[in-house]
């Protein structure tokens, strides 16, 4: 009975507070009568949270601490609200800040919850989730064997993380395939949000996620492009695919580092006031030259920030496939305790005014992932072949030779080209001599953007000749 009063006291006085600091005076009698309507409302429902409350205490089937109840009553009322808002206790709050550091302990992939389920939004690039083929988009609807159904997020990733070295079993839906089970061994994840290499003259930059490292790697990127390539660079290559965020400011300082002026991203919240736009400051480290973003379903939020800011201004091609569509801003709070609270406080829009929330950024050119095989046609005679062709040797009986030794050995060794069915075992990834050598004949997505880029530079480069 003590705490039924206890907590209807609080309550009431909460109550009496908020009516005390409204004037009527202020106020137009309708306003004060709605107002008044609406606290009495308040009052009704928080009485009827304080019978909850102790009816629970004292007649659950198990005993329960007010501690228990009361963080459950916090995480259902975020829960409820949108898959991204969540309460942390104190253990969540502190890996939560160990995240966005680059450091922690799991399996590698960033979810989401929908209908239920946990979905991945995206594994994140050499983890033991990214090595296991965990997809984007992927349902995990067991976790050891029990159900997620009931789950709430947190509770969902907090049982994904474990010892180093231990085991955890996700059960898989995948539209197409039947529900599969996957074993996944729990690692140390530290992140390197930046890699980058040289691709013949095009400069390749892959941004794994955004966190406190992100425009630092990428400054330490062009450093090298400068060193390796220099002034003969054609262009370069942003690829966020399968990135699934980060922080926002790193968001905006790498948007920043290919833009010149302009608005990066606006984020508005429900008070018209709190509107904040950021904008671009002067210098490009790319310098003009044309740049290819590439996209997919697992490009999430800070990715989709970066994407939307190159698209408006056009500064560069967006190619692949529609990203997530995560267009919400979350506000980290720290609580009495050392606990703390996510809570989605606004929406992202574009320079254009888009906005991104379950909408997505549409790439300018949509690239599926495919595979390619090479089809060796039958042998076909050209022009030097013929008898008596005109200019054929050209005077040299050296492009003779080489030219019948061509058009006869055409069709002696062809290389073997695997079936279109065949399973690939690299999964995009470098992982064979080959791979890593040309590791764009192994990535579809990868291969049409250096070509784009090649293709811009090629006729630009005749633009300023006949210029000239």
């Amino acid at each position: 009975m003590k705490t039924r009063i206890l907590v209807r006291s609080t309550l009431a006085a909460l109550v009496l507070s908020a009516l005390l600091m409204a004037s009527p005076a202020l106020a137009p009698a309708w306003a004060v009568d709605a107002k008044t309507q609406n606290d009495a409302d308040t009052y009704r429902f928080l009485n009827l949270f304080g019978d909850v409350f102790e009816r629970v205490r004292s007649e659950y089937v198990e005993p329960l601490t007010d501690e228990q109840m009361i963080e459950a009553a916090i995480t259902g009322m975020l829960a409820t609200l949108d898959p991204h808002s969540s309460y942390m206790n104190q253990k969540r709050f502190k890996e939560m800040t160990v995240n966005t550091r680059g450091e922690f302990g799991g399996l590698g992939i960033r979810v989401t919850m929908e209908n239920g389920y946990v979905k991945v939004i995206s594994p994140i690039e050499d983890t033991p989730a990214h090595r296991a083929g965990i997809e984007s988009g992927d349902l995990v609807t067991h976790l050891d064997g029990e159900a997620v159904q009931g789950m709430t997020l947190g509770d969902a990733v907090e049982k994904m993380r474990g010892r180093v070295g231990s085991d955890i079993k996700l059960t898989i839906f995948r539209d197409g395939r039947e529900p599969f089970d996957v074993t996944v061994t729990r690692a140390v994840i530290k992140i390197d949000p930046v890699r980058a290499r040289v691709m013949d003259k095009v400069g390749y930059l892959r941004i794994v996620s955004f966190n406190e490292q992100t425009d630092v790697g990428v400054a330490k990127a062009f450093k090298r492009f400068d060193k390796e390539i220099g002034d003969d660079v054609q262009g370069y290559v942003l690829d966020l695919r399968n990135n699934p965020g980060g922080l926002l400011d790193q968001a905006i300082a790498v948007s920043d580092a290919f833009l010149d002026q302009g608005e990066i991203v606006s984020t508005r919240s429900r008070r018209p006031e709190d509107t904040k736009r950021h904008n671009a400051r002067a210098g490009d480290l790319a310098e003009g030259k044309p740049m290819v973003v590439l996209i997919n379903g697992g490009a999430a939020s800070a990715s989709e920030i970066v994407a939307g800011a190159l698209q408006d201004h056009r500064r560069a091609i967006i190619l692949g496939t529609k990203s997530f569509g995560k267009g919400s801003v979350q506000t980290i709070m720290r609580l009495p305790g050392n606990v703390g609270m996510r809570l989605t406080t606004a929406r992202y829009f574009t320079p254009s005014g888009r906005s991104i929330q379950a909408k997505g950024i549409e790439p300018d050119i949509v690239v599926e992932q495919a595979r390619v095989e090479t089809i060796t046609g039958p042998r076909r005679n050209r022009e030097a072949n013929l008898r008596g062709a005109l200019d054929k040797d050209n005077g040299d009986d050296k492009s003779k030779s080489k030219s019948d030794d061509k058009a006869k050995g055409d069709n002696k060794k062809l290389p073997k080209q695997s079936k279109t069915g065949d399973k690939d075992k690299s999964k995009g990834k470098a992982g064979t001599a080959e791979a890593a050598a040309e590791p764009e004949k192994q990535d579809y997505q990868l291969a049409r953007a250096l070509d784009l880029i090649r293709g811009l530079a090629l006729f630009q480069g005749q633009a300023a000749t006949k210029a000239n």
